[in-house]
């Protein structure tokens, strides 16, 4: 990657400041050399730069935007390779889409994760995507012994909806992307943002009641454990 000194990147980026630039230097390094069987590091630079613009959009603090954008790379990167044959898919991939991906998707992957562990890919993705994760939504998971503390909202982008064999939408209406021959149900929930602390736990237990339906059609041999 080459590093900025002037008004733009080689990705068509605003100048970075050194520090940012250096990061993403190294993340690119990192993933070029990790998927160098894969894709050409052309590609994943490419990859790497968009993930970095797109967040950028709505990030208030810029810190950590190179470690986000390199995560959100990974999962591009092998959505990408699934899509197209280069990265074996092991198991159906679920995406769960929300207009700011900082709330009622985050809590359906946390729940399918925990319901169904390796057993289906999750992904999650934000038409509008926000700046972090409601705290009401945090505090919610965790009352359940879940974590969203490692979660960040991310971007609907088309190589993650490309991957995904079902997808949830959650109040995103027309701005949720439709794909042909793809599995879709849309989930009338309530968006938990700025909604007292029973609400949003309403919204939790109708969300884990609808995950555990969704893992039932989809996976009828496992057995799932208890309700949270």
């Amino acid at each position: 990657m080459t590093t900025p000194t002037d008004s733009t990147d080689s990705g068509g980026l605003p100048g970075l400041d050194p520090v940012t630039a250096r990061a993403l230097s190294a993340s690119a390094a990192r993933l070029a050399y990790n998927y160098d069987t894969t894709f050409p590091a052309s590609e994943v630079e490419e990859v790497l730069l968009d993930s970095y613009r797109q967040l950028a959009r709505t990030a208030r603090v810029t810190l950590f935007l190179p470690t986000l954008a390199e995560r959100l790379t990974r999962e591009r990167l092998e959505a990408l390779g699934a899509t197209r044959g280069l990265i074996a898919k092991r198991v159906p991939e679920v995406l769960f889409v929300c207009v700011r991906n900082a709330g009622r998707s985050q809590m359906a992957a946390a729940l399918t994760r925990h319901y169904a562990g390796t057993a289906l890919h999750i992904r999650t993705g934000g038409s509008d995507p926000g700046e972090h994760i409601h705290p009401e939504v945090v505090a919610a998971m965790k009352d359940i012994g879940l974590s969203l503390d490692e979660e960040f909202p991310k971007p609907l982008t088309d190589d993650i909806l490309a991957a995904a064999d079902v997808v949830i939408t959650m109040g995103c209406g027309d701005r949720c992307p439709y794909v042909p021959g793809k599995r879709y149900e849309d989930w009338p929930i309530d968006d938990p943002d700025g909604a007292p602390a029973d609400q949003v736990a309403a919204v939790r237990d109708d969300i884990d009641r609808r995950v555990r339906g969704l893992i039932a059609s989809m996976l009828p041999e496992l057995t799932l454990p208890d309700p949270r």
